[in-house]
């Protein structure tokens, strides 16, 4: 018994050691991209230059996630140098302690009073007021800032003397200062409008708050560490559905050290039962990989049942061998081969195939939202002769033309998928494309648009995590800053074991 004690203190000390070095590692990482964007920004100011620019906006992303990492990882909270502060500045900051809060922000109070109001719950007694303590905490509210007071007033039984004073509400970072709603909106600023943490920093500054961008990237990284258990719970009911949509599009990630980018992915998962009719609440699961690897599809979905509506990625396959999925093709990606071609050269051919699947498009509309019996009705005895006409026409014009041609790998393309493209004529809840996870898709092309790449594995994991309850929010009705602003103030006390109650699905927007 003793020796296994020892053991087990041993290798607690060893992994502590490692926790260590790599706290370090990553403090040295962020004093080093500190140096290295001081002196690019000392170079573009002498001579202007595009590539420079891009540089530092590598390197600044770097840095906010080289600190939220170091935020998660130390257990930082709030303090004043921010969370990637080293150990003698850390212990500079708590000795002349925290800045108060501008003056000129809004106060309100929000008093926290004993359990059983006026009377001592020792022996009944009258209660007397004699002292107060408050706690004051930055909020956001949409439009402007302001200041919470949790004001505690500490009473005294006039009978026994017992003191009794209401415990501090918590707060979504132990011992910080921002409230939910203000991690919600550095939530929603960083990864819905796109900003930069350091950007961000300078807005704050032009309202007259000090707010490092270490200290704003700790609250990123605590923030989506509080998150990560409801995503995981959206990713399980995501997952459970009879049918799901997949999707994924690149998203260059810098790699350390190197200052180059490598292509990463992000991959969405979707459940939306709506289209055929049925009640369980739509929910969108993001992940962040750093390759396009099939191994990262086939790891997650190694348990769902169903069918999987996706495009004709290979490695889907071995999902689709196993014989426990069943492949859904997409019509809207067979279409877009020949509006390419109809685009670029003019192609009646491709015209007309445009216009042959026009009907398909028609059909579907019609009978959005019914029973899956009903929508298999429809499209034996309406859809099936369209394609079985399609099917006769391609086959016959791929005959007729260069096997070289764009038209002809279009036409391939289609007659390649047509067992999965007729899923739809098998399984009324099959879909007949896969729109609903493209759009899903859309604010990430966004952001890549805006701010290029990932700043590092860890800071795509978390990315994902708040894509995974944002775009779950909003399938559920929900504006994404409110949604965070209710998640990240009750997270914290809620049992695990019922996290499903703070779900999207199970809030009400209009009661928030």
């Amino acid at each position: 018994m003793i020796a296994a004690l020892r053991g087990e203190l041993a290798e607690e000390r060893a992994a502590r050691r490692i926790a260590e070095l790599g706290l370090q590692a990553k403090t040295l990482e962020a004093e080093r991209l500190r140096v290295q964007i001081a002196r690019l920004r000392h170079e573009r100011f002498g001579r202007s230059s595009e590539r420079l620019a891009a540089e530092v906006a590598q390197l600044e992303l770097r840095l906010d996630e080289v600190l939220a990492d170091i935020a998660v990882a130390g257990g930082a909270g709030d303090e004043e140098d921010g969370a990637a502060s080293s150990p003698a500045s850390e212990e500079k900051a708590q000795r002349r302690g925290r800045r108060p809060l501008p003056e000129n922000l809004p106060r309100r109070d929000v008093e926290h009073l004993p359990v059983g109001g006026c009377a001592c719950r020792s022996c009944g007694g009258v209660l007397r007021k004699v002292g107060e303590d408050v706690t004051e905490i930055l909020e956001y509210r949409p439009g402007r800032f302001e200041v919470v007071r949790h004001v505690r007033p500490a009473f005294s039984c006039r009978t026994c003397e017992a003191m009794t004073q209401a415990p501090m509400p918590s707060l979504p970072i132990e011992r910080g200062r921002p409230g939910p709603g203000l991690l919600a909106h550095v939530l929603v600023s960083k990864y819905c409008d796109h900003l930069p943490l350091y950007r961000q920093a300078e807005i704050y500054a032009r309202d007259g708050l000090d707010l490092p961008r270490g200290l704003l990237a700790g609250w990123v990284g605590r923030s989506a560490a509080l998150a990560e258990p409801m995503a995981s719970f959206i990713c399980r009911h995501a997952l459970s559905g009879p049918r799901i949509h997949a999707d994924d599009t690149p998203m260059p990630m810098l790699a350390p050290g190197r200052g180059k980018t490598q292509t990463a992915m992000v991959w969405a998962y979707l459940r939306d039962d709506r289209p055929f009719g049925g009640r369980d609440p739509p929910a969108v699961f993001y992940e962040f990989t750093p390759d396009r690897k099939g191994e990262h599809p086939q790891r997650r979905l190694r348990d769902f049942q169903g069918i999987l509506q996706a495009d004709a990625y290979s490695g889907f396959n071995a999902l689709y061998e196993s014989g426990r999925v069943v492949e859904a093709a997409c019509w809207t990606h067979a279409r877009r081969y020949f509006h390419d071609e109809m685009l670029a050269n003019g192609s009646l051919l491709a015209r007309e195939a445009i216009e042959r699947m026009g009907p398909l498009f028609a059909i579907e509309a019609d009978i959005h939202g019914q029973p899956p019996e009903a929508r298999l009705a429809a499209r034996q005895a309406r859809s099936a002769p369209v394609m079985a006409d399609l099917h006769a026409w391609l086959e016959a014009t791929l005959r007729r033309i260069s096997g070289k041609s764009d038209l002809a790998k279009a036409i391939r393309y289609a007659l390649a998928q047509w067992d999965a493209l007729t899923t739809v004529l098998r399984d009324g809840r099959a879909c007949l494309h896969n729109n609903a996870a493209e759009r899903r898709m859309r604010p990430l092309a966004l952001g890549r648009k805006n701010y290029l790449f990932a700043g590092s594995l860890e800071g795509g994991r978390r990315a994902a995590i708040i894509y995974t309850l944002v775009g779950t929010a909003e399938l559920n009705g929900w504006d994404p800053q409110a949604y965070l602003r209710v998640l990240l103030d009750r997270i914290a006390d809620h049992p695990i074991n019922r996290i499903g109650e703070l779900a999207p699905w199970n809030l009400r927007p209009d009661a928030t």
